[in-house]
């Protein structure tokens, strides 16, 4: 009986998430969907059809990728170099460094972007992919340092001190020995910022301006009309075929992050 209230409030809040996904799904196989849930009166994959085109879907999916893969890279490029030194030097600003690097993610995006516009406009980077990824690159970089550092941690420095020995420099250590042992961790920390950018509506908004530059998270308006008229049949499929891979991405990040390094017995006594 003690539980019964618990139960009871798990369910409104199950019931908040069901919702919205159930008119999701209901919406998509109906032609003439509105914004009540229903069930279709003749269920089709209609709305998919229609979405299905290089104009509506195709094109701003592979910008999509291309945005979030590039900042993927750049972003975890850059963490690896930030968070070696942190992880392998003991220093007395390591530990203001890393609050200083935690207090950027609470930095909110939008905070910046009226300068960041100036800046692009000056110097005539407006409507360019790479620059685009380059910032969006900059603003995951302090999380991704310091889920990186986490995951360095882990390898012993003894394996590096190791390949020393053997004549290897920092750098071939960092590449040979350090980066196989952590590639589950670095797994997670690109699929994070990628998740991130593939959902990054406002920062393609100000910056990509022309169609064939813009995601599928800023393509999404042409599903809403003037005078209110919203195309909820077609809104609802493209928001399944686009969330699609993302969500791929969750598995897999739920996978890999359940495990540990594999380190037992790489050093011998």
């Amino acid at each position: 009986m003690g539980s019964a209230p618990a139960d009871a409030a798990l369910l409104v809040v199950g019931a908040c998430f069901l919702l919205p996904l159930l008119w999701l799904v209901l919406a998509s196989l109906d032609t003439g969907a509105g914004h009540e849930t229903r069930l279709p009166e003749q269920p089709g994959l209609a709305n998919f059809t229609a979405v299905m085109t290089p104009e509506l879907l195709l094109g701003p999916l592979w910008n999509s990728l291309v945005l979030s893969a590039g900042t993927g890279a750049v972003t975890l490029a850059a963490a690896v170099l930030a968070a070696y030194p942190l992880s392998r030097y003991r220093s007395r600003f390591n530990g203001p460094f890393m609050y200083g690097v935690l207090f950027g993610t609470c930095l909110p995006i939008t905070a910046i972007m009226v300068p960041v516009y100036g800046l692009f406009v000056q110097l005539e980077l407006l409507d360019s992919m790479p620059a685009t990824i380059l910032f969006m690159a900059a603003t995951s970089l302090p999380m991704a340092i310091w889920m990186t550092r986490n995951f360095m941690d882990s390898v012993p420095v003894s394996l590096e001190e190791a390949a020393w020995v053997d004549g290897a420099s920092r750098m071939a250590a960092l590449w040979a020995i350090v980066l196989p042992l952590m590639r589950s961790g670095l797994g997670v920390v690109f699929i994070f910022v990628f998740i991130q950018a593939w959902g990054n509506f406002f920062v393609p908004f100000v910056l990509l301006l022309s169609t064939a530059t813009q995601p599928a998270a800023v393509s999404i308006y042409s599903f809403f009309g003037q005078h209110g008229a919203v195309a909820y049949g077609q809104l609802a499929a493209f928001s399944i075929l686009y969330s699609s891979p993302v969500l791929g991405l969750y598995a897999i990040v739920a996978k890999g992050s359940g495990g540990t390094f594999a380190l037992s017995g790489a050093v011998r006594g």
